[in-house]
């Protein structure tokens, strides 16, 4: 994506089902849970480097002694820090002889991080600022075990506002800071409720004090909480969450949006974001690895208990599919393959691009996250070539004209080629305090590799996708005709960005998406302008219904022009001014039904399509517009 995007946090929970001092006799070291936690937030560090926060939780801790610990930081490379950091308290109390490693009770007593429970979280921030107090995991204390609750999250909430204004409805006063905040309150409330109830219940038989709490404990049903909180949430979200009492749990939105794998065996509990987290830090095959189901939370009672619940009526199925196009690690198998589909269907439009021209083309990508897409293509480019040097070999063969001059000239002639083109160099300290010398020195950020494209070529570079268009008009477009091809196609592997997302990906504001601008564009130059303000009107009568009646008015935008026209609108408006090449520049899309065919299990296309998985994105949308039309900057929720 040569438009960087911030965008979905990344979780991880482990579970450990046996005592630490298991883990010093097998492994080596009572840290096997905490050294693991580490290793899957850094297989996920691509979810997150604004911030980063780990949680510990000790079960059966004598009372007098905390069982609860946080530790979070904002500061460059977070979670290098954060880990530095306390494993240089361990080794201090080592050294002083106050833990024994050999020993694993001496750790979990006296090293904060020597814990049964973890709960990592990796932070972009598309909400709440970037101050340490909207890093995760959030923090609930209590002296009462089972009301306190530590959660982070990889989400997004369309209704912030409703759920806060419920809140107050039930006579508390939250603060109105994040969507986190008002769920930590909402799953806090209805956490004190179950606890009350079974608090009620137990004193009426005049139980003793720790034999109530040991019930409590042992009785209290999270999915039963959350399934009361959840009752009014509307976005994508995967949360992952730990109680004081030793429950912890892992729930995920309805339709699925936000992505949640998870595993079992006999030695530990584990979640992530991500499949290949848990595939490398635990070396367990795809097949070990299961989804969190839509809807449903994964509970892990303190005695070690594990059951998946469900606490929604699921949904369509409508996961993201930017997570499989750019924001996932491209090392998970079926990523992998997906990204290489999204670069294969792309064959007929870059066929057609370079005229079936393949020995005066080029075929490269730009920037490295494309790269896996540009092989799909690249070999879907050859496989199209071989097909047609068959089809001229049978042909000749059938009319007896098949001789060596012709295989030669078939074998040889009219191959794709292939050339990495764009380098990315070291990222270039722009100190020049002048805005537009700084501009110019940072649209250096590539360079290219001079001689890879002769004379009257076609130059096609693969993008993973064109958001706002802003690099390619600043750097890329200019960087890219140093080589002096014929032409230039940039070639998305994603549609067209129409509409805002509201379910964790930082893109909210509809003037600031390429394509919408094409669309305004050419709607004042063929003198339909005014429908800019009919859709105005239309959308402010729609944000005054209820989230589930409102329609989508944006589409209005797009109807008057085919994908095409509006693609060839955006090659006008980020061709760089006063670009001394005279060459052509052409943008290339993905189209919709063919992004449906490479990711047949992620259909989450709003970003495309406009067509919401829940009904606060078509508000979410209409609100949008609003925003853009009376020129009012920030997110639309």
């Amino acid at each position: 994506m040569s438009d960087a995007l911030k965008h979905e946090c990344g979780i991880t929970l482990i579970r450990l089902l046996k005592p630490l001092s298991y883990y010093q006799e097998k492994y080596g070291t009572p840290l096997w849970g905490f050294l693991k936690l580490f290793l899957m937030m850094e297989k996920q560090h691509n979810r997150g480097q604004d911030g980063a926060g780990v949680a510990a939780l000790k079960l059966d801790v004598p009372n007098g002694l905390p069982f609860m610990f946080r530790e979070r930081n904002i500061k460059s490379n977070p979670l290098d820090k954060i880990f530095k950091d306390l494993l240089a308290k361990y080794q201090e109390k080592v050294d002083a002889g106050t833990i024994h490693p050999e020993f694993a009770e001496t750790v979990k007593q006296h090293f904060d991080f020597g814990a049964e429970a973890y709960l990592g979280h990796l932070r972009y921030g598309t909400s709440g600022g970037y101050s340490i107090s909207a890093c995760h995991p959030f923090f609930r204390k209590s002296p009462w075990p089972t009301r306190n609750l530590m959660l982070a999250g990889n989400f997004n909430m369309t209704n912030t506002g409703e759920l806060n204004d419920q809140l107050v409805g039930m006579g508390a006063h939250p603060i109105f800071a994040t969507d986190t905040q008002a769920l930590l309150e909402m799953l806090g409330f209805y956490l004190d409720e179950e606890h009350d109830d079974l608090y009620r219940e137990l004193r009426a038989q005049k139980l003793p004090g720790r034999v109530i709490s040991e019930q409590i404990s042992r009785r209290l049903d999270v999915g039963q909480v959350l399934r009361n909180a959840a009752v009014r949430w509307d976005g994508g979200y995967t949360l992952a969450g730990m109680i004081g009492n030793g429950d912890t749990f892992v729930v995920r939105d309805p339709a699925g949006i936000r992505p949640a794998y998870w595993f079992q065996d006999d030695e530990v509990v584990a979640f992530a974001s991500e499949r290949v987290a848990l595939m490398t830090a635990f070396e367990k095959d795809q097949s070990d690895i299961r989804e969190v189901t839509p809807g449903h939370v994964v509970v892990v009672k303190a005695d070690g208990q594990v059951s998946e619940q469900q606490v929604r009526e699921p949904l369509v199925r409508r996961s993201c599919s930017f997570e499989r196009i750019y924001f996932s690690r491209g090392n998970d198998p079926e990523i992998y393959a997906e990204r290489k589909a999204l670069g294969a269907q792309l064959v007929d439009q870059v066929v057609r691009s370079i005229d079936n021209d393949f020995g005066h083309a080029v075929i490269s990508f730009v920037p490295n996250t494309a790269e896996v897409a540009y092989y799909g293509l690249l070999e879907a480019l050859r496989l199209r070539r071989r097909d047609e040097v068959k089809a001229t070999i049978l042909a000749a063969a059938r009319r007896g004209t098949l001789d060596e001059a012709l295989i030669d000239d078939l074998i040889l002639r009219n191959w794709p080629r292939a050339e990495k083109v764009a380098v990315k160099d070291v990222k270039i300290r722009t100190f020049i305090g002048q805005e537009r010398w700084r501009n110019q020195l940072a649209s250096h950020a590539y360079d290219v590799s001079y001689g890879t494209v002769k004379p009257g070529d076609v130059l096609v570079c693969v993008d993973d996708s064109i958001v706002r268009g802003t690099t390619l008009r600043r750097s890329i477009l200019r960087m890219l005709s140093r080589l002096n091809p014929r032409k230039i196609a940039i070639v998305s592997t994603a549609p067209q960005i129409r509409y805002p997302d509201c379910y964790g990906i930082d893109m909210s504001e509809l003037g600031k998406f390429v394509a919408f601008e094409a669309a305004v564009a050419l709607l004042k130059e063929r003198g339909q302008g005014s429908l800019l303000e009919d859709v105005y009107r239309a959308c402010l009568e729609e944000v005054q219904k209820p989230a589930a009646d409102q329609v989508n008015h944006v589409r209005r935008i797009y109807e008057s022009f085919t994908a095409e026209e509006v693609s060839a609108k955006i090659a006008e408006l980020v061709r760089p001014k006063n670009l001394a090449w005279q060459g052509e520049v052409e943008i290339i899309y993905q189209t919709i039904e063919n992004l449906h065919i490479a990711l047949p299990n992620h259909t989450g296309d709003w970003f495309f399509t406009g067509h919401y998985p829940t009904p606060g994105g078509t508000r979410v949308a209409n609100q949008a517009y609003l925003n853009y039309f009376e020129k009012a900057e920030g997110r639309s929720y």
